[in-house]
């Protein structure tokens, strides 16, 4: 596997000093060249298709049906839905003025934030590093990329692409370990967009407290699947097979665990193998569609949570090829790592319950997850979500509620803070400036000391 270099922290400070520079000189403020920038990159993305897609094979395994429908896809809708939309959404609007303030009017504009820190994972390195560039771009912002150092090939085109696309100050893309996210967050940012683990979240929010700069947090944390006793077994294991498996569990919004009602385990377990053998074939190790643990580190952890229940289905590792099968495990104790941990990779460890209520008291007794999937009748789930936070969720599904870019996409707690998707994506990087206009053709005196009728003025507030 090939190695990323550090970016050397002179070229940093360089790249940075530039784009603080550029962006005072108001270039990024225009319509016009915001939606030009847009569709450099819609151009790009299209032209960078071929070599994205053969460095997320030879990086994750991943293949170009999976990679075209989790990365530049989605990566593409949200481009398309700024483009049709930047100039609505740039404009000022109107709000009302209380009868207090006349004849004054009110007005709310939005304006870039200025320069942006954005900092990918890698298990959906082209969708997750883009995705916020978006909504940098479309808000008038100068972004500084950090891709993984986890997935050298595709960090390695995506700095060529952003390289031949855009000049470095303005976008530009920056590599290395986290000596060079130290770098970066001693830096002032106007914004810093981070994806990945709560731990290093936390070290982001730290740094940014700094320079009291806003963060946009995507985090994780552990998404709880409810499997209720009126769910339809087939659908839910062939949605819970096809969202645990996507990626090889390497999604932050994958089901971590599964609360299944006493049952209906037995009958889930048959329906999942066989969900999973229509998804990947018997041998699921020879499977074209099945993503690898990214690196050896990874794979050693994820195979550690084996030896913590009864293995009911699954169960095969190959380190060669840092292969894990799909995996059910049962008899697993609340206080095991597996159940503590982010598992990141396709081990399902399931807990039973008899009355709802025993499951949703068990997730509220854990850290707001970034998904929640509750599988049975639709009013059911909803009084679920009444009384179970999560950043996001699915009634009788997974994983889907990311692909839409019309509604927002975020953690709550523990498992982030700030949205983005489409406008909320707008939003992230802008900042949404009260106005008030008031006309100089006549003054009334009531504000002003002596406060002369004040009783009358008194009504009025």
């Amino acid at each position: 596997m090939m190695s990323i270099e550090n970016t050397p922290r002179a070229e940093i400070e360089k790249i940075h000093a530039s784009q603080r520079e550029f962006f005072s000189t108001g270039a990024t403020l225009d319509y016009k060249f915001r939606k030009k920038q847009l569709q450099k990159l819609l151009k790009a993305l299209r032209q960078w298709e071929r070599p994205l897609l053969t460095a997320l094979w030879n990086d994750l395994h991943k293949s170009e049906e999976e990679a075209i429908m989790t990365e530049l896809s989605i990566v593409e809708g949200e481009i398309k839905n700024h483009i049709q939309n930047l100039g609505r959404w740039m404009k000022r609007s109107s709000v009302p003025t209380p009868l207090k303030m006349m004849p004054s009017r009110s007005r709310i504009v939005h304006e870039p934030l200025g320069g942006a820190l954005i900092i990918a994972p890698w298990n959906y390195p082209v969708q997750l590093l883009l995705n916020p560039l978006v909504g940098a771009i479309s808000a008038g912002c100068t972004a500084i990329l950090k891709p993984s150092p986890y997935v050298p090939a595709v960090s390695s085109v995506l700095q060529q692409m952003i390289s031949r696309t855009f000049k470095p100050n303005y976008i530009a893309v920056v590599q290395g370990n986290r000596e060079v996210n130290s770098s970066l967050l001693e830096l002032r940012h106007d914004i810093i967009f981070f994806t990945g683990s709560p731990s290093l979240g936390r070290k982001v929010m730290q740094a940014a407290s700094e320079n009291l700069t806003p963060v946009i947090l995507e985090l994780g944390g552990k998404s709880p699947c409810i499997v209720d006793k009126d769910a339809d077994i087939k659908i839910a294991a062939r949605r819970i097979a096809w969202g645990k498996t996507l990626n090889a569990g390497q999604t932050c919004i994958a089901p971590d665990y599964l609360l299944i009602h006493h049952t209906l385990k037995s009958r889930f377990v048959e329906a999942f193998k066989e969900e999973l053998h229509k998804l990947h074939g018997k041998d699921i190790q020879m499977s074209r569609h099945y993503v690898r643990m990214v690196n050896e580190r990874a794979f050693e952890r994820v195979a550690g949570y084996l030896k913590e229940g009864d293995i009911v289905l699954g169960g095969a590792v190959d380190a060669s090829q840092r292969y894990i099968e799909p995996t059910l495990l049962d008899n697993v104790s609340p206080d095991a790592a597996v159940m503590n941990e982010e598992i990141f990779g396709p081990v399902l460890p399931m807990i039973t319950f008899d009355k709802r209520r025993e499951a949703l008291d068990f997730i509220r007794k854990r850290e707001k997850p970034l998904a929640l999937y509750y599988f049975g009748k639709v009013d059911d789930g909803y009084d679920v979500l009444k009384l179970v936070s999560s950043g996001g969720a699915c009634i009788n599904d997974t994983i889907m509620h990311i692909a839409n870019e019309n509604i927002p996409f975020g953690g709550v707690g523990n498992s982030g803070m700030g949205r983005y998707h489409g406008y909320d994506s707008f939003l992230a990087f802008s900042h949404r400036r009260s106005v008030v206009v008031t006309p100089t053709l006549f003054d009334l005196p009531f504000r002003y000391m002596p406060y002369k009728m004040f009783e009358l003025v008194k009504k009025l507030l």
